[in-house]
């Protein structure tokens, strides 16, 4: 029976399944913070990018997944988020685009594809921007590239259940445990400044992309995703039925399925 966690009771109660165990874990000094990186498997590489607030444990059912199907994942605590710092710099997501390229570097991986989701999507389109030869491909999923994209926001009880998770995840795993509030107040500045993408700007990307958008999205509307796949070249819109903003977590065998088609086409 196919696993479901549609309104993340269990995700509140538990978190994310629990990552595997790896020695190819640390931390790369960059610009300022110590980024922490894990690495499970062997074959091409795949970068899992986590949402705002949350921490790379949130991509527990994805990374199994990946290394049975014969990837390797390699997931990182964006800047200030889990188990990396940050310096006093407000945060952007080109520097948390310079983040992922110093572990790429550190790992000695050329190129790598890049699955993001929320502000993940964001750094990953923003380094496939900035430094192209390095990305194989981008999925996208669930966030906006200009203020225009997003909902106004509802904060109901499937939100409060999640914002709790991250709550509890952060004083157990940041550096400073005690300065949730300060971490949600430094992200959300950024997420009501960027991304400012314009439709030139997306025009010149030039790596394959999916435009993954769910039914029931909480944050993104659909016409804006379905404008990114229309304006990104060679870009395609995927839409994921019966799910949310959360939908690695509620339904990850649909989320999975998505993301293989993406990676399979690459290797194709």
């Amino acid at each position: 029976m196919e696993f479901c966690d549609d309104d993340l009771s269990k995700f509140e109660a538990d978190g994310a399944a629990p990552l595997p165990t790896t020695d190819e874990q640390g931390y790369v000094e960059c610009d300022g913070a110590r980024i922490w990186y894990a690495s499970y498997g062997t074959g091409s590489p795949v970068v899992l990018l986590h949402g705002g607030l949350g921490h790379s444990g949130n991509w527990g059912y994805q990374v199994p997944a990946l290394i049975k199907r014969g990837y390797r994942a390699i997931v990182i605590d964006s800047r200030g988020h889990g188990r990396s710092s940050r310096d006093a710099r407000k945060y952007t997501y080109e520097l948390m685009a310079s983040d992922v390229l110093a572990i790429l570097d550190a790992l000695q991986i050329e190129k790598a594809s890049l699955v993001g989701w929320s502000d993940g999507a964001c750094i990953s389109l923003v380094l496939a921007m900035k430094a192209p030869q390095r990305a194989a491909g981008v999925f996208f999923f669930a966030c906006n590239m200009d203020p225009s994209g997003t909902k106004e926001i509802e904060f109901g009880p499937t939100l409060k259940r999640c914002f709790s998770r991250h709550a509890k995840d952060y004083a157990l795993l940041s550096t400073t445990p005690d300065q949730f509030s300060a971490f949600v107040d430094a992200v959300d500045e950024m997420m009501k400044t960027e991304p400012n993408c314009t439709k030139e700007q997306l025009g010149r990307i030039n790596v394959p992309v999916s435009i993954v958008q769910s039914e029931h999205d909480e944050f993104i509307k659909q016409d804006h995703a379905e404008y990114l796949a229309q304006t990104i070249p060679n870009a395609k819109f995927v839409s994921l039925e019966g799910v949310s903003h959360f939908a690695p977590l509620q339904r990850p065998e649909l989320f999975n399925n998505a993301v293989f088609d993406f990676l399979d086409k690459l290797a194709s």
